[in-house]
Formats: C-alpha cells, sequence, structure tokens
C-alpha cells in the first residue's frame, strides 16, 4: 500500500539526508569532498555492533560510542591528512584523492580485522516491536531511525543558524582569511567541523546497519555514490538542500523498488537526480557563486 510505501522511504530517506549532512558540512566549511567519508560511516557501524555483541550494551550507548569512535576518525583524518595539504594550499582534487587513499586503508583494515562477511546485530539489541497505525505497520527500529534522524537535523539547524557557532561557521564557509582577520579560531573549527561531520556518519551507518540488519567492511561505498549525489541535487555545501536531497533520494529508492522492481532502484532514482539537475545545474539551493580564499 502507498502509506506503508511512504512511511519506509521516510526512514531510508532520514538516513540519507544525515549521511549527507556530514558531507555537506564539511564541504561547506572546508572546502573539501572528503571521499573517505563513507568509510567513516562504516567505522561507525562496526563500533557500535562490536560494544553491543562484546558488552551487551543498549543501543544508546552503542550510538553514542559509534559518534565517538567515527568523530575521533573523522579527526585524525584532518589533522593527519588534510591540514597538512592545507598548509600547502593544495588544489581541490588533492585532498580528494588522499581520502580515496584513507578510505581504501579504513576498509582494508576492517577486512583485516573483522573479515569480509556480513555482520548483524544482535536480536535483542532493539526490540521488534511493530505499531500498527491505520493501515500502517511501523518497527520501533524504522520509527527511532525517522526520530533520530530528525532530531540530530534539526539540532545541526538550530547551531548553524541562531548560534555564534554557527555564525562562525557561516564566516569561515564564505571566506576562511576573513573570518580569520575577524579573529576566529580557523583552524579550531575546521577540527570541530571534522568530528562532527564525521560523528553524524557514523550515527547514520549504524542506522543503516539496523536498517538492513547488515554490517560489512564495503558498506560505505554505494552509500557515498548516494552522499555525493544527494549534496549535488541539494546545492553544493547547503544543509538544506542535504535534508531535502536526502529524502528525495529515499522516497524514489523505495517507490521504485515497489511499483517497478529492485533492480531499478538505483537507475530510477539516478535517472530523477540527473533530470532534476538538468534543470536546476546549481541544485535545489545552490548558487553559482566561487568560495572567497
Amino acid at each position: 500500500m502507498l502509506e506503508q510505501q511512504l512511511f519506509n522511504a521516510l526512514a531510508l530517506g532520514s538516513v540519507y539526508a544525515l549521511f549527507a549532512l556530514g558531507f555537506t558540512l564539511i564541504f561547506g566549511v572546508l572546502g573539501v569532498i572528503n571521499l573517505s567519508h563513507g568509510a567513516v560511516f562504516m567505522v561507525g557501524a562496526y563500533a557500535a555492533i562490536e560494544i553491543i555483541t562484546q558488552f551487551d550494551a543498549p543501543i544508546w550507548a552503542a550510538l553514542t560510542l559509534a559518534f565517538l569512535v567515527a568523530g575521533s576518525v573523522g579527526l585524525l583524518i584532518d589533522v593527519l591528512v588534510l591540514k597538512p595539504l592545507r598548509a600547502r594550499n593544495a588544489p581541490h582534487l588533492i585532498p580528494m584523492i588522499a581520502t580515496i587513499g584513507v578510505a581504501i586503508i579504513l576498509n582494508n583494515s576492517a577486512q583485516g580485522i573483522f573479515g569480509a562477511e556480513n555482520k548483524r546485530f544482535p536480536e535483542n539489541a532493539v526490540a521488534d516491536t511493530v505499531l500498527n497505525f491505520w493501515n500502517l505497520h511501523i518497527t520501533v527500529v524504522e520509527l527511532g531511525i525517522i526520530l533520530l534522524s530528525l532530531a540530530l537535523m534539526a539540532v545541526l539547524m538550530f547551531t548553524i543558524k541562531k548560534t555564534q557557532l554557527g555564525r562562525a561557521l557561516r564566516a569561515i564557509a564564505e571566506s576562511p582569511r576573513a573570518a580569520h582577520l575577524l579573529g576566529i579560531n580557523v583552524e579550531g573549527l575546521f577540527y570541530t567541523v571534522s568530528f562532527l561531520a564525521a560523528g553524524l556518519g557514523g550515527v547514520a551507518g549504524v542506522l543503516i546497519g539496523l536498517y538492513s540488519n547488515a554490517v560489512f567492511p564495503l558498506m560505505g561505498q554505494p552509500i557515498l555514490h548516494k552522499g555525493i549525489a544527494v549534496i549535488i541535487l541539494g546545492g553544493m555545501g547547503d544543509i538544506r538542500g542535504a535534508m531535502l536531497g536526502g529524502l528525495f533520494l529515499g522516497f524514489a529508492e523505495v517507490l521504485s523498488v515497489a511499483y517497478i522492481g529492485s533492480s531499478s532502484r538505483d537507475a530510477v532514482a539516478f535517472g530523477l537526480l540527473f533530470l532534476a539537475l538538468l534543470f536546476r545545474p546549481t541544485g535545489l539551493f545552490g548558487v553559482s557563486q566561487e568560495r572567497k580564499v
């Protein structure tokens, strides 16, 4: 039924939007397309599943650990890889290539440590209760995914729009040099953004792992492609666009599976994205301008 498919699409789209938020936050502030973000997404999922299986931790503790571990990995990537490239004023292509190398290292390390097979969350990790509202069958996992994703997106939007931190980040996104002249700790905020963006990616990894009940070393690769498509559709560096683009992609995938076939989900979803960009090449909220140095 249509109502059920729309709810399923909202759950999937919420995770895509959460992943894309971290992705677009890094691009908007650091000016870098971080192609290791999918691997960091995977690291968060493994951190959560390990603490649950090894220590029987509750799901909230697993989500917290995933945020902290993934955020720490993102911070290390910034300190060890992106900061030296910023100091050398490297062209935009160089950080992209460097983060591809980081992603390969993380993926291969995970495969060596955990193996290539799928790992599943224990059955008691989350209650399998099914709630029935009208004609909808809602699992606790799906409801939790939607509520947590929307809450994190709301907190991020409020932070960016209404707080001193958000104003500083918007100033850096406009011009890092001007922000530095205004007394803003640009390098410190680069670290903060790298941590927060990677942490959001780690939480998204846990939610996808719960949604699909599968965690494996290369799980971040397909969602990385979708994240790139989402931030392009929404407008490079725009948080509102990342949210709407993620939801759009989730709805396109689920409805195409329901009414066309599972083999066409990516073709339909990316075809719609392509058509949208034909009519608005800058994305939903993008503008044709260059970032000032």
